[in-house]
């Protein structure tokens, strides 16, 4: 199937017709250019440029509105916040501009700014739920108490420790562990409202002395212990009752897990093989394979990792339903093939964790894991 061709190649009888968006108005600020990436639609292309597939079908030249090649250059409508001619008056609250960078969502930058996911649709002219884009621009209206808020560290904070600058990637959880603090030290320390983070932030590091002693590491048994790591009692039976949970449940099989990770992963522009392979490597597709570490599920996804997802996707995931599960997985797979800049350090990251494989290389495990993905990928 070839399609977003030039139009003068295109057969005119294979365009969708004209005068299906003859009462439409696809682009009132003109027409832009953008690069299709891998799991864009025309469905989905529309709903992020405020525009119709049928719009974007009849400005291209596309005779086939099911999908688009990776790597084509076609023309969207420009971004709604170029329509706005006359300033907002001047009020209590600040006006600003964000550029999207990759693997922001609506969520984060809500957070980042203080002010919430409907403010930035109202002033940007979008629907809360479209998807953005790494270089759109976004209108905000904050107040200035709230903006001030959002990148000011608490004095006494800074008294208690150093600071470290948030890269691509990070987590709280990976931060955490590689500088031997706790996730709970890091939200205490920084005055964080959720775990999520964004790129070029900075927190504190509280110092160790500040920390109570750790626990005593517990004895390695065949009943904690997974991959030569042991883990603490707590993960232990929170693992023990989810697989409890889950042995009641009644869940999708094989061929309708398979399915869904299929649809999921197009949806989020994951490549469905990718997403296939690691989800069978991590569980057999699977959902009520629960692992030693508190892994759950068909993507065998650990709670930071479902907070992680949470914030990607913008609501509350629960990761002991299947859906829930698979669309966690595909998320954090997507931030991770943005932000790692190789597939084998994002499915490494996958299962490592991206701060820990940059920091530290890859285990022989990691390694092992990476072969067999990708093994598996290719048997798809």
């Amino acid at each position: 199937m070839v399609i977003a061709l030039p139009p003068a190649t295109v057969p005119p009888t294979a365009v969708i017709p004209a005068h299906t968006i003859s009462h439409a108005t696809p682009a009132p600020s003109g027409w832009t250019t953008y690069t299709v990436r891998d799991g864009d639609t025309l469905i989905g292309l529309a709903a992020t440029f405020r525009t119709t597939p049928q719009a974007l079908a009849a400005r291209n030249g596309i005779s086939d509105a099911r999908r688009l090649w990776t790597g084509a250059r076609i023309q969207v409508p420009a971004p709604a916040s170029a329509r706005a001619k006359v300033a907002p008056r001047a009020t209590a609250r600040t006006v600003a501009t964000h550029r999207v960078r990759a693997g922001e969502t609506l969520y984060d930058i809500a957070r980042r700014y203080g002010t919430t996911v409907p403010a930035i649709a109202k002033a940007s002219g979008i629907s809360p739920r479209a998807f953005i884009v790494p270089g759109q621009r976004l209108r905000l209206t904050t107040t200035a108490g709230a903006a001030k808020a959002a990148s000011a560290k608490p004095a006494a904070a800074r008294a208690r420790g150093s600071v470290y600058r948030v890269r691509s990637g990070d987590t709280l959880l990976g931060i955490a562990q590689r500088y031997d603090r706790t996730v709970g030290a890091l939200v205490k320390a920084n005055g964080l409202r959720s775990t999520v983070i964004h790129p070029g932030q900075r927190l504190v590091l509280p110092t160790t002395a500040a920390r109570k002693s750790a626990p005593k590491a517990p004895k390695a048994t065949s009943a904690n212990t997974f991959a030569g790591r042991t883990y603490p009692a707590k993960i232990v039976a929170n693992a023990a009752r989810n697989r409890a949970i889950l042995a009641k449940r009644s869940v999708p099989t094989r061929a309708q897990t398979k399915a869904m990770i299929t649809a999921t992963a197009r949806r989020h522009g994951v490549d469905p093989k990718l997403a296939l392979a690691i989800s069978l490597q991590e569980s057999g597709w699977n959902q009520k394979q629960v692992s030693v570490a508190n892994a759950v599920g068909i993507m065998q996804v650990i709670p930071s990792g479902g907070e992680w997802a949470s914030s990607l996707i913008g609501r509350k995931l629960d990761l002991l339903n299947p859906q829930d599960n698979v669309t966690a997985g595909v998320v954090m797979l997507r931030a991770l093939t943005r932000a790692a800049g190789s597939e084998d350090i994002a499915i490494a990251g996958y299962y490592q964790g991206l701060s820990s494989v940059r920091s530290k290389g890859m285990f022989t495990d990691t390694k092992s894991y990476v072969a067999n993905v990708k093994a598996l990928r290719g048997r798809m």
